[in-house]
């Protein structure tokens, strides 16, 4: 038991398992635009510019899905917490600046807290000051790149004794395929471990009409376009490219068969992109006016299938909330 002054010296624990292979990152680049649809992951929208300017579209009246998700919590938050396991290890996808998981400690009542997120730079300024207003809670960060599924590193391993919360907020399951969200989805429900009470808590967008879906992805103010057109300038530092912005323009378009929105950089006109592989070899892309970089998908789903998503992953017993608009659910899934 910690007593008052070892409360007010406590610091989180930051675990850096991420690295970024300069290499590595130029190869994958590479493949991804010499394809016939030149694409790349999304994850490459999120540089420090990136991650601010996507904060600033969660403020847009367009972009529903944060606001959505806020009311559903205030409408059912203490339901939801009434689902969940008392003194939990909450695990925190994608944390980002920590707010979401912050503001649910008083209704979930959490052991400890551990904040998950590929930067993590960006998470020890949000840790340090969320540590010093819960100084009775234990906090762990943890510098991860979990796209390709979810493994714990042996001290938090050994540190979340007890059931376990994981919370994937906001509508970020969206970006991944159907069928990588399976293998996602069961990474989680490993890395749940033995106890019964463990879980997952996620933020899933439903499928809704066409205009409101293209609105959230193109909004008027051009917020969005930058955040997308920004991809370019990353890319430009990571691979000494030539990416000129103005040349590039910024599309999003609903795909109802897919059930996806899709997000592309639209050439203006001819052009070739030159750039250096991870061998430091020249490369170029020419692009025809109107060929498009491939830059995000954010899928959509019904509570059905959703639902059926989980269960094949293997969770057990399942609960879902929606808001009043039934534009956004919250799904919580036992392990077992």
């Amino acid at each position: 038991m910690l007593d008052e002054a070892e409360k007010a010296g406590r610091q989180p624990r930051v675990i850096q398992v991420y690295r970024e292979d300069h290499a590595a990152l130029r190869r994958e680049l590479t493949q991804g635009l010499m394809q016939a649809q030149a694409h790349c992951s999304p994850k490459f929208l999120y540089d420090a510019l990136g991650s601010r300017l996507f904060e600033a579209i969660t403020e847009l009246p367009e972009y529903y899905p944060t606001r959505a998700e806020a009311a559903l919590f205030a409408a059912h938050g203490q339901e939801i917490a009434q689902a969940l396991p008392k003194g939990a290890t909450f695990l925190d996808l994608g944390a980002g600046n920590c707010n979401k998981a912050a503001a649910l400690f008083g209704q979930f009542e959490p052991a400890r807290y551990v904040a998950i997120d590929i930067s993590v730079r960006f998470l020890q300024d949000a840790l340090q000051c969320l540590q010093r207003q819960h100084p009775g809670m234990e906090m762990w960060g943890l510098g991860v790149d979990f796209s390709g599924g979810v493994v714990l590193p042996a001290p938090i391993e050994q540190a979340a004794a007890g059931p376990r919360l994981w919370f994937y907020p906001g509508s970020s399951i969206g970006n991944f395929t159907p069928d990588a969200a399976l293998d996602f989805l069961r990474s989680v429900r490993q890395a749940c471990g033995p106890d019964k009470g463990s879980g997952l808590l996620i933020g899933v967008d439903l499928v809704k009409d066409t205009p409101t879906l293209e609105a959230a992805y193109d909004d008027a103010l051009g917020v969005t376009a930058a955040f997308n057109l920004n991809l370019l300038l990353h890319l430009n530092r990571l691979l000494q490219a030539n990416f000129h912005l103005p040349e590039w323009r910024h599309r999003a378009h609903y795909d109802p068969v897919q059930q996806r929105i899709e997000m592309h950089l639209q050439a203006r006109d001819a052009l070739t992109v030159q750039w250096r592989d991870e061998s430091g070899q020249p490369r170029q892309r020419f692009m025809q006016a109107g060929q498009t970089l491939h830059t995000e998908n954010s899928y959509k789903w019904t509570v059905h299938g959703f639902s059926d998503l989980l269960q094949q992953a293997g969770f057990g017993s399942q609960r879902h909330w929606t808001d009043e608009a039934q534009a956004f659910a919250v799904f919580w899934a036992r392990a077992q």
